[in-house]
């Protein structure tokens, strides 16, 4: 006999899962002002995971930002219309390609081996036009002012790198998946838009886009210029009304106040007499001049062009970047300005040589297929001869390391025997005989009562008077 199959009933069902969920919540659907259980999800399987909400038909916007609030060629305009803003981007720009850098293994055990001094001949010049400090620097504009970095790594027949070409950042468009990613190869994940139109693909594998300021909501990095852009907007303006303090106004710079008794003609008269006077004159406005009685000079505008504001805007903009405001703001005492200096290297420099030290250890990784290798940046090439002695004799005089090993580092050769013989120290002379108690023939010795005279001072200081 063949069993039948009833269907449980939908109230059955319901009540089962009713119970199961107040066991898990301890809140049933019928409870006093209670929270209520939450909407069933309508994507479920389709939007899970999900970086974040972006915009629906995204992919479809042609240019690069084009739902951010600030453009890029907006970022590009006020980091090259503020004269001090551009003055701090070239200052990280210098310091950056001041530094010395090397390529080491991973394991700091093992020692560097011809791959390290093949990728770092490589290195030279990146892109085979422009030697490391120049693309360096393109690099760190591009870091610091749109946050969109972009490289396109250009290879050989074989495969191999053979060149690594910054290109426009303002001109790539990233391209996202259904779960708000960069898509894998070989789908595309940036198109370079060029004239207006999407002119190129690539994929991950083909260009490398790096930035440094990530966020989970945005699409597009947010660069350092961005996050001062209405301090900045207010530093342009400033300037704008400083530079017309110069070239533009309705109201003279002096009026001059005449005697009450005096008719309209009389004051026309002597303001013709005197713009006659001196128009075009600059000699004569530098002699002495004569006025009527009565007549006072009001000066209209303010002289004061710089004040405490300029160095708050001068602050936030150099605090931004990580860069010593001393330069621009009244000076301190010499210990502030050194740790002011220290300080915005900790905080500026050394976070944008970390940036850097990633992206190239992912180019030696992927593209050098070097994983086990990395860039590492090693002493500045200006050091200070003063704290470097006294690290090495720190160094030395701990036995850390040997005074051949600190001239090593000098670039000398090491001591020869003949020279350690000079430099060793003097062999100590032998201490003399210990002195008897009494000095002989029953007199007290004068050095034994110095000694006790002095065990006996509170301060052990006191000079013992001998006598006969």
């Amino acid at each position: 006999m063949t069993p039948t199959k009833t269907p449980l009933d939908a109230g059955f069902i319901a009540r089962v899962v009713s119970g199961v969920r107040y066991m898990v919540t301890g809140a049933g659907p019928d409870a006093w002002f209670g929270p209520g259980n939450p909407l069933p999800p309508v994507a479920q399987d389709k939007a899970a995971g999900r970086a974040f909400d972006y915009p629906t038909t995204l992919n479809l916007k042609l240019q690069p930002r084009a739902d951010e609030a600030v453009s890029f060629s907006q970022l590009r305009a006020l980091a090259d219309n503020y004269g001090l803003l551009r003055l701090v981007i070239e200052t990280r720009k210098d310091q950056l390609s001041a530094l010395e850098w090397v390529v080491v293994p991973v394991d700091k055990a093992a020692k560097p081996d011809e791959r390290c001094a093949a990728i770092a001949e490589f290195l030279r010049f990146p892109d085979k036009e422009h030697n490391w400090d120049e693309w360096l620097r393109m690099l760190a504009e591009e870091m610091l002012v749109t946050d969109a970095t972009s490289i396109y790594p250009l290879k050989t027949m074989g495969d191999k790198p053979y060149a690594f070409e910054p290109i426009d950042g303002t001109t790539v468009k990233r391209v996202l998946d259904v779960t708000g990613r960069t898509p894998i190869p070989p789908d595309v994940a940036y198109q370079q838009v060029l004239k207006g139109m999407p002119a190129v693909d690539y994929t991950r594998d083909e260009l490398i886009y790096k930035p440094r300021n990530v966020r989970t909501h945005k699409v597009y990095g947010f660069s350092r210029v961005e996050q001062i852009i209405t301090t900045v907007n207010i530093a342009i303006r400033r300037e704008l009304y400083q530079l017309q303090y110069f070239t533009e106004g309705s109201t003279p710079d002096l009026i001059m106040q005449v005697p009450e008794t005096w008719n309209v003609d009389q004051t026309k008269q002597f303001s013709e007499y005197w713009q006659s006077l001196l128009a075009g004159n600059t000699a004569q406005r530098a002699k002495t001049m004569f006025v009527p009685g009565g007549v006072k000079p009001v000066d209209t505008k303010d002289k004061a062009l710089h004040d405490m504001f300029d160095e708050w805007i001068a602050r936030i903009v150099c605090y931004a970047f990580g860069v010593s405001p001393q330069a621009l703001v009244k000076g301190n005492n010499k210990s502030t300005s050194e740790v002011s200096v220290n300080s915005s290297k900790e905080e500026g420099l050394h976070p944008d040589m970390k940036w850097i030290e990633g992206l190239m250890d992912y180019i030696i990784a992927k593209y050098f297929n070097a994983p086990d290798l990395r860039f590492m940046w090693s002493s500045p090439k200006e050091k200070n001869p003063l704290i470097e002695a006294q690290i090495a004799q720190i160094y030395v005089e701990s036995k850390v390391i040997t005074p051949d090993e600190a001239r090593a580092d000098l670039g000398k050769e090491p001591l020869t025997p003949e020279q350690k013989e000079e430099l060793a120290p003097p062999i100590p002379t032998a201490f003399p005989p210990a002195l008897p108690s009494d000095g002989g023939e029953g007199k007290p010795n004068p050095l034994v009562s110095v000694a006790k005279a002095q065990k006996k001072s509170p301060y052990n200081q006191l000079t013992a008077v001998v006598r006969p």
